[in-house]
């Protein structure tokens, strides 16, 4: 298990970014400094969550600050060792340059700003190869760090002048502003890797040449300044709406989450899985499938859900006797599925309450029954598919009783129980966030107390003392820095989108695209959200789908806003999944050692039902419980079910027997049919799957018994 755990960390290293920190040792001086400002940053969002947050321009600068600070401390400039230095890698940095000193010889920008960002781009590529170490830091990074703590802490300390400047900004406003935006994309490029960069870098250059597009993408443009000034210096781009949630919530929910791995929930979600599933028919990829959604909902990374649990359940999976690829897909496809599940959904749940302005109870409502149906299809699969190879499960026997674990560590649900209940109230997402971290830390503390006294303190597995927190605090710090250096670069993107219009010219395209036909308008947001999901982490995927791709789907005017949110959220999570940039897919091949592109086909088999959920909720609302009567309801979650058994079958060609491809075609029509919401398709598709199992059922039976006479 060492193996496939030393082997997990070099993969989640290789494909998720944020995992690939600069190796601790010897950084002597620098990994007490690091230490220290880790606990800096834990203890401000914990004292602004008990005593009230600061004037937004402050909660949020400090919270960059400190952010950008340590991603440059922690995350090397170049994840490769290189030596030689390439003037191609160069080269982006001296069109850059020469594009900024043109726009100060034209008027357009400072000649302070020019030089700011020759600088500012030079110290990037130094970073990259500049040997030279001041306790294991190289001297680029130590400045960049410096410099990425000044422009936070400039919104913090100059919020007030920056308002009164508002449309008369002076030079030094505007080379912080344009550092500010370059240090962003930067600490995105290490934290997060190169899409989210690429699309911010794109929409600045859009945001320029607006009036060089053509058709509908085209825009009267705007100057430079008006550009990173809008950026950095308003609460619409970088201290725009995701990093406001990123300052306030979503990092309590990070800690929260650490705090429950720290404390043994991990665990007993994995051994509560075995009891639950373990002596299925295909008990083992079953387990797989609820670790993955128990722990993936908290993470807010498909890659690194994938990989952590997959250290454990995919080489269970593979001496279970499934292939390498169809192990790794179980993961991969269960672990993405994780980012769609309530309650946290990888914290997109609270990013949605202010994208729709609907209430948390509202948006938990909507999306529990399209992630059942995801993992009954999900389970589906992998029941029909583990028998047709003959996998069965563990003897019960041999698997601890649920009532038992339950009785031995139910109490380390009741922080979960806590959350829920609050955020179920209509309290702020604040509030239930820390009542779940401080009911965690009371709920250990009491445990370990009751062991003293017992004089059982020896066998606790998890123990919770002050080093311990300190190490939670200083944990949570790093966890959060992903998601900082996404929220940050999204807001980036988002500030583009609202001062040109450009989420609007996108549906606006897609909508003359598919010639205002819904199921072709859906298609084709579909397409695009897959598209702009490849390689971003949960939050920044739903912030950048929502802007961009559901005003397409909301231009129709009769579709719930929730229903729009949900599909393009479904559709940028499962590019994780989807060739080929399958993130999430090629993680869990690494563990396997299975071949990356078929494990990623694999897992898009798998996970056939996030690819038809999403249009279920959109034709039938009713599965959302939105303007949805108990008999409407039910009728729906029912075709629904037996459409994604029906489709389920089809994928896998296995009932009772092997399916023929003319049966197959009949089941896949089927389902179509029944996830069709309307009576006549429901009809029809009931009566060809009902018809096809029976058949199944009775040849595969006659099949027996010839057999054994035989």
């Amino acid at each position: 298990m060492k193996e496939y755990e030393q082997k997990a960390q070099e993969i989640v290293e290789k494909f998720d970014a944020g995992s690939a920190f600069r190796k601790q040792e010897g950084l002597g001086l620098w990994r007490w400094i690091i230490f220290t400002i880790c606990i800096v940053l834990s203890t401000f969002q914990i004292y602004t969550a008990v005593f009230g947050t600061l004037v937004s321009n402050q909660q949020r600068g400090f919270h960059v600050a400190l952010g950008l600070g340590l991603i440059f401390l922690l995350y090397p400039g170049n994840k490769k060792d290189e030596a030689r230095i390439s003037w191609l890698n160069w080269l982006p940095a001296a069109v850059i340059t020469g594009v900024a000193f043109y726009l100060y010889f034209i008027g357009e920008i400072t000649l302070a700003l020019a030089i700011g960002t020759s600088a500012a781009l030079v110290l990037f590529q130094l970073a990259k190869y500049y040997k030279k170490q001041h306790h294991g830091i190289p001297l680029p990074d130590i400045i960049l760090a410096v410099l990425g703590m000044s422009v936070g802490l400039y919104q913090f300390f100059f919020y007030e002048g920056i308002i009164s400047r508002v449309g008369m900004y002076n030079d030094i406003d505007y080379l912080i502003a344009g550092l500010a935006v370059l240090l962003v994309l930067e600490a995105a490029r290490r934290a997060v890797g190169l899409p989210i960069v690429i699309m911010a870098s794109l929409l600045l250059i859009y945001a320029y040449i607006g009036p060089y597009m053509p058709s509908f993408f085209q825009q009267r443009g705007f100057s430079v300044e008006r550009i990173i000034s809008h950026s950095f210096l308003s609460l619409e781009g970088i201290f725009g709406i995701p990093i406001s949630i990123s300052a306030t919530f979503i990092f309590l929910f990070l800690m929260f989450g650490v705090i429950l791995k720290e404390t043994g929930l991990e665990k007993f979600f994995t051994d509560l899985a075995m009891s639950l599933t373990g002596w299925m028919t295909g008990g083992t990829a079953k387990v797989g499938i609820l670790t993955s959604v128990f722990s993936g909902t908290i993470t807010g990374s498909s890659v690194a859900n994938t990989v952590g649990n997959g250290a454990f359940t995919i080489p269970m999976m593979k001496r279970s006797g499934y292939k390498p690829e169809f192990a790794a897909a179980v993961e991969a496809a269960s672990s993405t599925g994780g980012q769609i599940t309530p309650p946290i959904m990888g914290s997109a749940a609270f990013l949605m309450i202010e994208f729709t302005g609907l209430p948390y109870t509202e948006i938990i409502k909507a999306a529990v029954f399209p992630a059942l149906l995801f993992f009954v299809g999900q389970f589906i699969v992998v029941h029909f598919e583990s028998k047709k190879v003959g996998i069965m499960g563990v003897p019960r026997s041999q698997l601890a009783s649920i009532t038992s674990l339950l009785t031995k560590q139910g109490y380390l649900l009741l922080p979960i129980v806590v959350i829920v209940a609050i955020l179920s109230s209509g309290q702020s997402a604040m509030k239930a966030a820390m009542m779940g971290i401080v009911t965690a830390l009371v709920m250990n503390v009491v445990v370990l107390l009751i062991a003293y006294m017992m004089g059982k303190h020896g066998q606790l597995e998890y123990k919770l003392t002050p080093i311990k927190f300190l190490d939670i605090l200083a944990q949570s710090a790093r966890v959060a820095l992903p998601v900082i250096a996404a929220c940050a670069a999204a807001g980036i993107i988002v500030g583009v989108i609202t001062l040109t219009g450009f989420g609007l010219r996108i549906s606006s395209g897609i909508l003359e695209l598919a010639n205002n036909k819904l199921l072709l308008t859906m298609f084709f947001t579909m397409i695009a959200s897959i598209v702009l999901g490849m390689g971003l982490p949960t939050t920044a995927n739903y912030v950048i789908t929502a802007t961009m791709a559901a005003p397409a789907l909301l231009a129709f005017g009769d579709i719930p806003i929730i229903a729009a949110h949900l599909f393009v959220f479904y559709f940028g999570i499962v590019a994780d999944i989807t060739p080929p940039v399958a993130l999430a897919a090629y993680a869990g091949s690494g563990l396997a050692q299975s071949n990356p592109m078929k494990t990623a086909l694999q897992s898009v088999k798998i996970a056939v039902g996030a690819f038809l959920v999403p249009y279920m909720f959109v034709l039938s609302p009713e599965l959302l419980m939105v303007n949805a009567t108990l008999s409407t309801f039910a009728m729906a979650l029912g075709t629904a079910i037996l459409g994604m058994f029906s489709m389920g079958t089809a994928v896998v060609g296995y009932i009772d027997r092997h399916l023929s491809v003319v049966e197959r075609l009949m089941l896949a029509a089927s389902g179509l049919g029944l996830l069709y919401a309307h009576t006549s398709t429901d009809i029809i598709g009931l009566a060809v799957f009902v018809s096809i199992y029976l058949y199944q059922k009775i040849t595969a039976k006659r099949e027996k018994g010839l057999n054994i006479t035989s």
